[in-house]
């Protein structure tokens, strides 16, 4: 063989590699299920759902986390509004939703990398209070971009990522208003932490 031969098959070897290390995000999930909340929300007069902030001490993706938020409110605003319409009962409900852990390849690095960028994945949690405090649940939901499909795509993968995991977190809510019933994480077997 000569050394042509041996350089073009030891550089797809390590791109091969760098494909299978950079592929699986190292963010994951405890549950495939979300537990009901100890009681639903149309017990509360009014619910206040805050802004999207990140783990206290955690530093991330600023796009990333405003466009969950811009997608949790854009989801529940409907709802809020009419929800918060029945006559006050003196109970406030306080959503407080929290991104624990993000991986966003985006941009130029998703376009110049593509899958080798790696794969990008988030955990939000709702803390889900009444006023004085008193915490009714925190569901937590997971998304994932696959490295191989978001870097194929040029990271529209990674983008749509942020808005399942808001729509997952808004439709919990949606759901536990009527009756509490909790809701799906977004994890399957293989996001849970080992």
């Amino acid at each position: 063989m000569n050394n042509a031969v041996k350089r073009a098959l030891l550089l797809s070897g390590f791109f091969a590699v760098a494909l299978l290390q950079g592929c699986a995000t190292s963010v994951k999930a405890t549950a495939t299920q979300n537990p009901a909340p100890k009681e639903a929300f149309s017990a509360f007069g009014r619910i206040e759902v805050k802004p999207v902030v990140f783990k206290a001490g955690y530093s991330g993706n600023a796009a990333g986390l405003a466009k969950i938020n811009d997608n949790i409110q854009k989801d529940l605003a409907d709802s809020l509004a009419t929800w918060n319409k029945r006559s006050a009962n003196g109970r406030t409900l306080v959503i407080e939703p929290v991104v624990e852990e993000m991986q966003f390849q985006h941009g130029a690095k998703r376009v110049l990398l593509g899958p080798l960028a790696g794969s990008s994945g988030v955990l939000l949690r709702m803390k889900i209070s009444d006023a004085s405090g008193a915490v009714l649940a925190t569901p937590e939901f997971f998304q994932r971009a696959d490295a191989m499909a978001a870097g194929f795509v040029f990271g529209v993968h990674d983008n749509l990522m942020l808005t399942r995991v808001a729509n997952l977190a808004s439709g919990y809510v949606i759901a536990n208003y009527g009756s509490a019933q909790g809701g799906p994480t977004g994890a399957d077997e293989k996001a849970l932490l080992k």
